[in-house]
């Protein structure tokens, strides 16, 4: 007997190894496309994502900072330049600080305009960083002022009913109910002071020795002992009030012991 003789069984389908396959999609134009689209999709939601979160940690950290020196809320913009590099660095531009005009420590009514450039927050010895420039405007509304007074000065200050700005020779009225105050304000060792020209009461001329000291402690407290050398170089007297100019340059920032607002640095 002839042994049986199978037919061949056909050749069994090519197996496409996956190296082989990654290479035939690499190798299609409209997958090379797709693919150059999603990673640069991926990469830059990731550069946004990290660019969103530096500008609000950043933005957060000087708010609360700016927030506890003027004990006022306060907003802060660091413009357009890219935030991330600059919190990488540790170095910011161009800054904007504006407080909402409730109070600047003890004064009511008191609003800050600031402007910073070329902050650098980099830790050597005692201090926690440089500012290369700082120019600031402070306005203080007479409203503002009458407040402060009738919250700060002990008899007098109870007694004021109006305070009322001469731009013309500089100088603010503080109107009581039994007398009136005249005092300049001028900018005495780097900060505010009102200085008291005359005062009556009582239907006669108080000697200015009896009512400066309350003012010059109410003063002291507002412009000195800023941080980073911030120091009064103007004054001018308005119809609504007064505004102090205030600068510093190539200053050094205080480190954090030295004071707590900085903490947030």
């Amino acid at each position: 007997m002839h042994a049986l003789h199978h037919p061949p069984s056909p050749d069994p389908p090519q197996q496409i190894r996956p190296n082989e396959h990654a290479l035939r999609v690499f190798r299609h134009p409209l997958s090379i496309v797709l693919i150059v689209v999603i990673v640069v999709a991926v990469g830059s939601t990731a550069v946004l994502g990290g660019e969103l979160y530096a500008r609000h940690r950043a933005t957060s950290a000087l708010k609360k900072v700016v927030e506890c020196v003027a004990e006022d809320r306060a907003s802060v913009s660091f413009g357009a330049q890219p935030m991330l590099p600059q919190v990488m660095t540790g170095s910011f531009r161009d800054i904007s600080v504006e407080t909402t005009g409730n109070q600047f420590r003890e004064a009511k009514g008191m609003k800050v305009y600031m402007h910073v450039t070329d902050l650098r927050l980099q830790r050597t010895g005692n201090s926690g960083g440089t500012v290369g420039s700082l120019d600031a405007e402070i306005s203080w509304s007479d409203e503002g002022i009458k407040q402060t007074l009738q919250d700060t000065i002990p008899l007098f200050g109870g007694l004021m009913t109006a305070v009322t700005t001469k731009p013309s020779d500089g100088t603010i009225e503080l109107h009581g109910g039994l007398g009136s105050i005249t005092a300049q304000p001028r900018v005495v060792d780097g900060g505010l002071a009102l200085h008291v020209l005359g005062a009556t009461g009582f239907g006669f001329t108080l000697p200015p020795e009896s009512v400066q000291p309350p003012l010059d402690a109410l003063t002291s407290t507002l412009t000195n002992g800023l941080p980073a050398g911030i120091h009064a170089d103007t004054v001018q007297v308005t119809d609504t009030g007064v505004t102090v100019g205030l600068s510093a340059r190539h200053a050094s920032i205080p480190a954090v012991q030295a004071d707590p607002c900085l903490a947030g640095m």
